[in-house]
């Protein structure tokens, strides 16, 4: 019998094989839900110890989360080429931006995250299941991106919160995944945080997915990210009235460094 099982095992897998092999749609699929499902175990699986170690929701799990995500990479075959780490070594609290791409960011996210940092998320993520559970013991910071009040309140007391605790604050300011290889334009809330609290900004890019991972393609294989970590960029004695020139610079910088990163010509027409 046990035999039986054994050899419908192996058929079973050696028919997965040969489909991701002749089908991209079932590769993409296949590679989809292991992925999902990888996250749903890891979570379940992390969350007592979060809770163990640290004893409830703080940021210091993020060092918990970050060895354990660390891992997935070697699952789909994906490397990190990081350039300009040490900009993220800057003492004491910033506002870090970065491109958000795919689902997939989360892993490109761990293989940089400092010390003490939070991020922010879309409310809904609390109520992903494990997933939702490990983020939040993760201390991310929630918004309603719906009302544009609340998300103010809450940022408003980041700004006092990074400050007090020391921590940064990883956002990414284009508000929504997008994988076009370009960037959306940003919206400004980090740029306000980071000018009230009067913390630098510190840009994150990663190169483009596409070559490896597009949805409409059904495109999903191993690859290579390049990630480099700009130089901080200064909010000391700016104030309201400069958001918009900060939040445009930061948006030039950061497209003309997701271009050369990808091999992308810098001299497309510019969409912002």
């Amino acid at each position: 019998m046990a035999v039986g099982w054994l050899l419908w095992g192996a058929a079973v897998l050696l028919l997965l094989h040969v489909l991701m092999e002749l089908s991209p749609a079932v590769n993409f699929v296949l590679r989809i839900g292991f992925y999902l499902l990888l996250c749903i175990v890891s979570s379940a699986l992390t969350a007592p110890v979060c809770l163990l170690v640290n004893g409830g929701r703080t940021v210091k799990n993020m060092r918990i989360i970050k060895t354990v995500v660390k891992t997935f990479k070697y699952f789909f075959g994906l490397r990190f080429e990081v350039k300009g780490r040490e900009h993220l070594e800057v003492e004491g609290p910033a506002i870090i931006v970065s491109n958000h791409q795919s689902m997939l960011d989360m892993m490109g996210l761990m293989e940089v995250l400092p010390n003490d940092c939070v991020q922010v998320g879309k409310k809904e993520l609390m109520y992903a299941g494990t997933v939702g559970l490990i983020i939040y013991l993760g201390g991310v910071i929630f918004i309603n991106r719906k009302s544009t009040t609340n998300a103010k309140m809450v940022m408003s007391e980041v700004a006092k919160t990074m400050v007090t605790e020391n921590v940064k604050v990883w956002v990414y300011p284009e508000g929504t995944r997008n994988c076009t290889g370009d960037l959306l334009p940003f919206k400004k809330g980090a740029f306000h945080l980071a000018v009230q609290a009067q913390v630098p900004v510190i840009p994150v890019v990663y190169s483009s997915f596409t070559s490896f991972y597009n949805p409409k393609k059904n495109l999903f294989t191993s690859g290579k990210i390049k990630v480099e970590v700009l130089p901080p960029i200064e909010t000391k004695g700016l104030t309201s009235d400069d958001v918009s020139d900060l939040t445009d610079r930061c948006f030039h910088t950061m497209r003309e460094t997701l271009f050369r990163l990808s091999g992308r010509p810098s001299t497309v027409k510019d969409s912002s």
